[in-house]
């Protein structure tokens, strides 16, 4: 399966080129694991973006989110890229509807943000919609505070440290 990155209350398997045309075909071999609501529409584009691209061996990138129990994958996080050269890392992050409101999302950034850390970022950004309360309440349990509001979208960042 690749780099994975775990704790006690979620995994986080890394999406390589390969397996995102995997999904976007719906094309699932043996421990793929993906729950049938999987991906939502949100994770199309960048999954199309990323089975577009050439291999790399680089962590800032796209992963499944899974349920540590089963291993089912219920959702997507991802990194827009390596750092900026101030070290700011953005990212975004998404779950079906029947994984939501019971702390993988808050948990999936946070395992990311220490990872993100010892790969060399020194902070973290991330933007919801103004109307999504739950996405905020995940960037706040992940230590992010709200620096600005734009277009109905809030825009969170942290340090990394």
């Amino acid at each position: 399966m690749g780099m994975m990155l775990a704790d006690s209350h979620v995994l986080l398997t890394r999406i390589t080129p390969a397996i995102a045309r995997r999904i976007i075909d719906r094309a699932e071999q043996s421990g793929d694991d993906w729950h049938p609501d999987y991906p939502f529409a949100d994770e199309l584009d960048p999954l199309a973006a990323l089975a577009a691209s050439e291999p790399q061996d680089l962590p800032f990138t796209m992963y499944a989110i899974r349920r540590p129990d089963d291993r089912v994958a219920v959702g997507g996080f991802g990194f827009f890229g390596p750092p900026d050269e101030t070290g700011a890392v953005e990212f975004g992050y998404g779950l079906i509807p029947a994984a939501r409101g019971k702390g993988l999302a808050s948990a999936a950034v946070t395992l990311a943000l220490h990872h993100a850390q010892r790969w060399g970022a020194t902070r973290a950004k991330a933007d919801t919609e103004l109307s999504n309360a739950a996405s905020r309440r995940v960037l706040e349990k992940a230590g992010l505070r709200e620096v600005g509001r734009r277009d109905g979208l809030v825009f969170f960042e942290r340090a990394l440290a």
